[in-house]
């Protein structure tokens, strides 16, 4: 679990992850003045990474092709976004001025951007060659609708993917409302929800990463320290082992009560809690893991409260069984924890969002452990598993791993811990 707050990048403005995939890690993380911690013993994971090849990019769009025609989809259209790196490779952001992609059911892409982004566009374009650009006086929408012709579509369905904004889609309909607009999520996440051995293996590593930054990070945590500071070595771990940090959240005391936090000043103290809920990305593909632990001796209901979120994080994962809806891995666990007088459903004190999230790249994605969700678990889905307890005013545990759906079950990319004396696992 992860959310864009200030506290998450350690001050400063949070850029979106599509951004920040476009910027390249530095090679060697230097010593931070702040905290004098030497990362050189730290050696890079990451050496060894697969890359997503033009190869890929094809195979993802023949798959989306595929479904278009089932469906009877003449065209689907992306806007800068993951799924628009996941199909065509382009690395942007979103601004004022529409960057986007029109995936036609038969041939290869068409990209539309303005005229002066047209080079940097092209620098991670893999997948064809045709970029159609336009200047500051012109109608990027009319230039959408000229390339639908020239591939001889000019009725019938286009798939607007989840995420394109509203003044984007106005704008296309204006340009040419003898379409039929329709919702391309059945297309988009029809692919990217089932990750190939290649994204596994990036999340794998990215996984690799995190637990080991973990594994340095948690004996430096002292009483006295500030979350600023406890971040500083995250981060310094995360990329010395290789990968792009890409997001820390450092939760001290109360404030782990609260899931994303706190603007509360906060300071490590002895018999506190520390919650830590961390990510990093490989080549795009990201890791998401929580861990809970109290600096010193745990009190009796600090301790009760950790074994039954170890408990309920176990209870979802053998829930999750091939075939299941996710939904129900949500319901298990309400059921788990109201017995032990949590909730009902929601409520607090208890577990406040939903027990899990997908992920991939992006830190969230479809499909949800969420009470209500009817979509089936099939092989190559990838879940958060992460069923915290919150007392406000109190203390919170979260203990967060993630799992990959096989032909045979449920299978962790992390170890979850078994106690509080072994709190990173």
């Amino acid at each position: 679990m992860k959310l864009g707050r200030r506290e998450l990048i350690g001050g400063g403005f949070a850029l979106s992850a599509v951004a920040l995939t476009a910027c390249k890690p530095e090679a060697k993380q230097k010593t931070p003045d702040k905290t004098g911690v030497d990362f050189s013993s730290l050696k890079s994971l990451t050496k060894q990474a697969p890359e997503i090849t033009a190869t890929d990019h094809h195979k993802r769009i023949e798959k989306a092709q595929e479904l278009m025609q089932t469906q009877g989809i003449k065209a689907l259209v992306l806007e800068v976004g993951a799924s628009l790196q996941y199909f065509t490779g382009i690395r942007w952001w979103r601004s004022e001025r529409i960057t986007a992609a029109i995936i036609p059911a038969k041939g290869l892409p068409v990209i539309i951007t303005p005229h002066f982004e047209e080079p940097s566009i092209r620098e991670s374009l893999k997948v064809g060659d045709d970029i159609r650009t336009w200047n500051e006086d012109e109608n990027p929408f009319a230039l959408m609708v000229e390339a639908l012709r020239e591939r001889g579509i000019d009725k019938g369905k286009i798939a607007i993917e989840d995420t394109v904004r509203f003044y984007a889609v106005d704008g296309l309909r204006a340009a040419a409302p003898q379409f039929e607009y329709i919702n391309g999520t059945a297309v988009v996440w029809g692919c990217r929800m089932y990750k190939s051995d290649k994204e596994l293996a990036l999340m794998q590593i990215a996984t690799d990463v995190t637990m080991a930054a973990y594994r340095f990070t948690y004996p430096r945590i002292k009483p006295g320290m500030k979350p600023s500071g406890i971040r500083m070595i995250m981060r310094g771990a995360t990329e010395a082992l290789g990968a792009r940090n890409e997001f820390v959240l450092v939760l001290l005391n109360e404030a782990s009560a609260y899931p994303h936090g706190s603007d509360t000043p906060q300071t490590a103290q002895e018999g506190g809690i520390v919650l830590m809920d961390c990510g990093a990305n490989v080549n795009g593909y990201q890791s998401d893991i929580s861990r809970t632990f109290v600096l010193g001796t745990a009190s009796e209901k600090q301790r009760k409260i950790w074994n039954l979120v170890r408990d309920g994080q176990a209870k979802a994962f053998a829930a999750a069984q091939l075939g299941t809806a996710a939904g129900q891995i949500d319901d298990a666990v309400r059921k788990f924890y109201e017995a032990q007088g949590f909730g009902p459903g929601y409520r607090l004190p208890g577990l406040p969002h939903r027990t899990g999230h997908g992920i991939g790249l992006e830190g969230h994605e479809k499909v949800n452990f969420v009470h209500g969700e009817t979509t089936p678990l099939k092989p190559g889905m990838c879940l958060s598993d992460e069923p915290g307890l919150y007392i406000p005013g109190q203390f919170g545990v979260r203990i967060e791993d993630c799992l990959h759906m096989t032909d045979k079950g449920p299978v962790w990319f992390s170890t979850p811990p078994k106690s509080l004396e072994d709190p990173i696992g």
